[in-house]
């Protein structure tokens, strides 16, 4: 296991600094204390590469850059705070805060139900402090973790987070480090985990002056976003400490208690031990002499299962994996989707096996890839999936960034609300979607340098050919694009956006009350799918309940031939049902069954989940 090495401006209290910077490039670094730079203080070499110096009269709120062979200033790579943004000095922070989250205890993941948002969007202010005030609401609606976009400093005030350039240093304009604490701290005070994305594939383009300090990215590999991070190159174990070093960061100090692993199709690393098998054990082992429970969840297009598989059978041993061929399938069962990588789903069959294995694709043939793609999921159990309707990725990377409503409809949208609340996996909802907000979530920037704008316009209309749309998307440097994705809470007033938040809520109780729905097991469930009239069924078995849940997705009216089980089951949710702005009830309160298959009138777009107490 990795004995990680701390870097940084490690305040040590009593105003005093140790200053620690990996720069193998550098025969002599020096720490250049602000405000003016006269104090200049040599960092002594202690070994491969690493430059150190404890230092006296250096407070908390003293800024300072590195200066690199007398040449080349420099914020420093491992930075806590950039007050002057990514071109500007770093700061030194004291670490001390005063939590009282002693009682609080991060559920298992399977248990969780995901509320994913935009710092800078989630609310009209855009900081920690203003999403703190929202965690009631959230709580009390079932929700159990946050799951927060990546935060690290990035230039300017407008971005989703994925060009951050300074990963241990949170982004100003959302109140900085101490503010991300006392978010932290309200959710576990509300009874709410938070989950930090973060990203270990890329830094952005600007700001970025780590290869000014060492090889810390590689010319052999390459993302869609420019060079690749070292993780098995010459210099790469201990670039590998720095960004594990990140990881504990924001898991010990800021207490987080899971972290997103961004993009992981864009790590490369053909080592025999893998930086991801190395951030598990040493995450998790770190975790555990805390008494803590620390979950890492990766998202990957590879449908890659040894992700999640335990270390004693091979696999890199993460916590969980967003599951995109849940999302891909349901989107075309629903919207009739085929462009770009939608090509390779087929509809509502598809959905089915998504339910019974976790990834659609286990080493089958992609006509979007022109190749077989994934590996077989079967044996992962279903808490380790995380599935979704919508997520920033899945919106914001249509070309208006328009949400699932726009093309579903009212009817739709609580279909899917359906189809993830009701499934055996981790579900995942994205901001707004509870009550069907209409505001999009395009991609945007804030970025400085004009040729570097360009290019960000013009690759957004590049990624957009796969899909065949016509048309210019919003331009991403425009603050009225940034302004346009946040939430109006305003909707809440009206009466569709109501039911929208009733049912949604009804939803996440059914799935806490009923242990057939709660159970997190692909095994206990049955599942059929009529592909002629876009119909699936689900069947669901727990201790003392058992669950059937239908779903139409088509356009007409139909009728399910639904297996269940003897006994009398009662009607618990019913997507017609007048207080969710349905046109009347599909089915009586409760039915009765001596075995035989029931047949169930259901209407065009509608969901019905029946539930039976078992007898004892």
């Amino acid at each position: 296991m990795l004995a990680v090495k701390p870097v940084g401006a490690l305040y040590q209290g009593n105003a005093t600094c140790r200053f620690v910077v990996w720069a193998p490039f550098a025969e002599k670094v020096r720490v250049l204390v602000e405000p003016d730079g006269a104090r200049a203080i040599d960092l002594s070499p202690t070994g491969r590469g690493y430059h150190e110096a404890e230092v006296e009269g250096v407070p908390p709120g003293t800024r300072y850059f590195y200066e690199l062979d007398g040449k080349k200033k420099r914020p420093d790579p491992a930075s806590r705070s950039q007050p002057g943004g990514v071109h500007g000095p770093s700061e030194v922070v004291d670490p001390s805060f005063a939590w009282d989250d002693a009682g609080w205890c991060n559920p298992p993941l399977a248990n969780h139900v995901f509320y994913e948002l935009h710092t800078g969007t989630f609310t009209r202010r855009g900081t920690f402090d203003a999403a703190a005030v929202r965690l009631p609401y959230l709580a009390e609606l079932g929700i159990t973790a946050l799951q927060v976009m990546p935060v690290a400093s990035f230039p300017g005030d407008r971005n989703w987070g994925y060009d951050g350039v300074y990963p241990f240093a949170v982004h100003r304009a959302y109140g900085g480090v101490n503010a991300f604490k006392r978010l932290v701290q309200s959710c576990h005070r509300a009874g709410l985990a938070l989950f930090l994305d973060v990203v270990y594939n890329h830094l952005g383009p600007e700001g970025n002056y780590l290869r000014d300090f060492g090889p810390y990215f590689t010319d052999r590999y390459r993302t869609p976003w420019g060079e690749a991070v070292n993780f098995d190159g010459p210099g790469s174990d201990e670039v590998r400490n720095y960004f594990i070093a990140n990881a504990l960061y924001f898991a010990l100090e800021c207490r987080v208690d899971g972290l997103r692993l961004d993009a992981l199709h864009e790590v490369y690393d053909f080592s025999a031990t893998p930086f991801l098998k190395e951030l598990a054990d040493t995450l998790h082992a770190a975790a555990q002499r805390q008494n803590r429970r620390v979950h890492l969840v990766a998202e990957s297009d590879k449908n890659d299962a040894a992700l999640v598989r335990e270390t004693a059978l091979c696999g890199i041993g993460l916590d969980g994996v967003w599951n995109d061929d849940f999302h891909h399938a349901l989107r075309v069962t629903l919207t009739g989707d085929k462009a770009g990588y939608y090509q390779d789903f087929s509809g509502v069959d598809d959905l089915a096996r998504c339910y019974e294995n976790g990834f659609c694709a286990m080493n089958r043939y992609s006509p979007y890839r022109g190749r077989r793609h994934g590996s077989n999921s079967r044996d992962i159990p279903a808490g380790r999936f995380v599935v979704y309707a919508q997520n920033h990725d899945q919106v914001g990377n249509r070309m208006q960034g328009d949400r699932l409503g726009a093309t579903a409809g009212f009817s739709g949208e609580k279909l899917a609300l359906a189809a993830v609340a009701l499934s055996p996996f981790v579900p995942l909802f994205f901001m707004g979607q509870e009550y069907g907000e209409t505001a999009p979530f395009p991609y945007f920037v804030s970025h400085t340098a004009p040729d570097l704008v360009e290019a960000v316009r013009k690759g957004r209309k590049k990624e957009f050919g796969a899909f065949q749309q016509e048309g210019e998307p919003p331009d991403p440097q425009s603050e009225q694009t940034f302004a346009s994705a946040r939430l109006d809470p305003g909707l809440l007033a009206r009466p569709r956006h109501m039911a929208m938040l009733d049912f949604f809520r009804s939803l996440v109780s059914l799935r806490r009350s009923v242990d057939a729905l709660a159970l997190p097991d692909k095994d206990a469930l049955f599942v059929f799918a009529r592909k002629k009239e876009n119909t699936l069924t689900l069947v669901r078995d727990g201790a003392r309940h058992q669950a059937a849940v239908l779903f139409n997705f088509g356009h007409g009216q139909t009728t399910i031939l639904a297996p269940l089980s003897p006994g009398t089951w009662e009607n618990r949710l019913d997507s017609e049902d007048p207080r969710f702005a349905g046109a009347g009830p599909q089915a009586p309160h409760t039915l009765e069954t001596k075995g035989e298959p029931l047949h169930v009138p259901l209407a065009p777009r509608s969901v019905l989940c029946l539930v039976r107490v078992k007898e004892t």
